[in-house]
């Protein structure tokens, strides 16, 4: 996190623990808040990748799954870098900021160095340049129902793009749709020092792990250092939401991400689940079923608090097991899943 931006966010009384804004108030109020509330997050627990340089188009349709040919100045996408065996080591979001010769990518900062370093070893001699922005460029999350007209008021009544991944630049900054009434702002420092206060005086604000609970029920996947190389993108659903395209050339692990699609059947599908628990339910946890006795079928992906009780994540599990009946939490003994509705639709 820049340590100015966070010193300006503790005058806002802003807990923050390793970068991450963990509440201004508490948990359980913020939570709330989100639920029902227009809230506002920091999000510099997300770290931020430039590339740049005459062949990066080239070198990133070779490294990702995404089609970066479908990236233009109005218009992100989802994405993913795998291993040569398919298995996700990252996803993220990624958008172009005026040409094909600078992107910009979204992941989790625990991640950022490793992914950078890997992906620096196959530069190699092409012209591309590739540097870490995640503390040049403040991110700025706003969710709720006032969450457009906040900032078309901030931004001076501009058009908002409005679908899902539609982006707008202006001088102050960038603005990206991340989900219907809920938007992410990225800009300097400077401009974000002036932003906030002006969207704090009808947005609250609230922790993280809030944006993390929206991102859950919004059926995005964000994968962390504990479940790297678990999935391939099928599993956590990216050829519904967009993160892997089937009409590209070659990149790590294509071969076998397009024969799963083309000639397997997918075996594991994410959900959407809540689980009735009182101890914290993690990403990494395994799941268990009763056709599968001690042998796991499936492990969560992403889980926090739910306004509702319990805790809501995104769980990979075994579609059979899904429809034989009841998952169990780290044991058969422990908390039964409930599987909730997407917000779209899964392959039959």
């Amino acid at each position: 996190m820049n340590p100015v931006w966070q010193a300006f966010l503790q005058e806002y009384n802003a807990t923050i623990e390793k970068g991450h804004v963990i509440h201004f108030r508490d948990d359980v109020t913020e939570l709330k808040n989100a639920q029902t509330d227009t809230i506002l997050v920091d999000l510099s627990n997300f770290g931020l990748i430039h590339f740049s340089g005459e062949e990066v188009l080239t070198f990133l349709q070779g490294q990702l799954t995404c089609d970066l040919r479908k990236i233009d100045h109005q218009t992100a996408q989802y994405g993913s870098y795998c291993t040569p065996k398919g298995r996700i080591l990252a996803n993220f979001i990624i958008w172009s900021h005026a040409d094909h010769n600078e992107y910009f990518m979204q992941l989790p900062s625990t991640l950022l160095e490793a992914i950078s370093k890997r992906l620096s070893m196959y530069i190699l001699r092409a012209k591309v340049r590739l540097n870490d922005s995640s503390d040049s460029l403040i991110r700025i999350g706003i969710a709720g129902n006032k969450a457009k007209l906040l900032i078309e008021e901030i931004f001076h009544s501009i058009a908002l793009p409005i679908s899902p991944l539609g982006i707008i630049h202006t001088e102050q900054g960038s603005i990206l749709c991340q989900d219907i009434n809920r938007y992410e702002i990225i800009t300097t420092l400077d401009h974000a020092v002036m932003i906030w206060p002006h969207l704090a005086l009808k947005a609250t604000p609230v922790g993280t792990f809030c944006w993390d609970w929206l991102e859950i029920k919004a059926g995005i996947p964000v994968i962390l250092p504990i479940t790297q190389e678990q999935f391939i993108p099928q599993m956590v659903n990216f050829d519904v939401t967009g993160g892997v395209s089937f009409q590209k050339g070659c990149y790590p692990g294509q071969e076998i991400i397009a024969r799963t699609q083309y000639l397997g059947k997918l075996k594991r599908r994410m959900y959407l689940v809540n689980i009735a628990s009182s101890q914290p339910v993690m990403a990494g946890d395994q799941l268990f079923s009763a056709e599968l006795l001690e042998q796991s079928c499936g492990m969560i992906v992403n889980a926090t608090p739910s306004p509702e009780g319990g805790f809501d994540a995104l769980a990979v599990i075994q579609t059979n097991s899904v429809e034989a009946g009841k998952i169990f939490w780290k044991n058969l003994e422990g908390p039964a899943l409930q599987i909730l509705s997407l917000p779209y639709l899964l392959p039959q």
